[in-house]
């Protein structure tokens, strides 16, 4: 059975979805100099902050956002050095953790 908290949280991973695909698309933009790379910016964006804005409805805007940016941060990052040809670092490992840890810590801390 789907719950509402459960929909909110697959809204979420929706929203984190769709930026991450509209934030890889700015990349190949090229500074929104390329039609369909700068369209799917705009869509995924738009996407992202209306299922953003479905989610706010149910669950509290500090969890949703540290959610939301925190993988959306740690998926870009992975898909920088997966595709993109960007390197790891120790500090981007170490940041990327403390990205990690500051999200559990704030849904354990009662953020909900």
């Amino acid at each position: 059975m789907c719950t509402l908290v459960h929909m909110a949280f697959l809204m979420l991973l929706a929203a984190i979805a769709a930026e991450v695909g509209g934030t890889t698309a700015m990349k190949f933009s090229h500074g929104f100099s390329r039609l369909w790379p700068s369209v799917l910016t705009l869509a995924g964006y738009g996407v992202s902050f209306w299922l953003l804005a479905q989610t706010l409805k149910t669950m509290s805007v500090g969890t949703a956002y540290a959610i939301w940016a925190g993988l959306g941060t740690a998926a870009i990052v992975a898909i920088g050095i997966l595709f993109l040809g960007e390197g790891m670092t120790v500090p981007k490992a170490v940041g990327i953790g403390l990205i990690i840890v500051g999200v559990v810590v704030l849904n354990l801390g009662g953020a909900h």
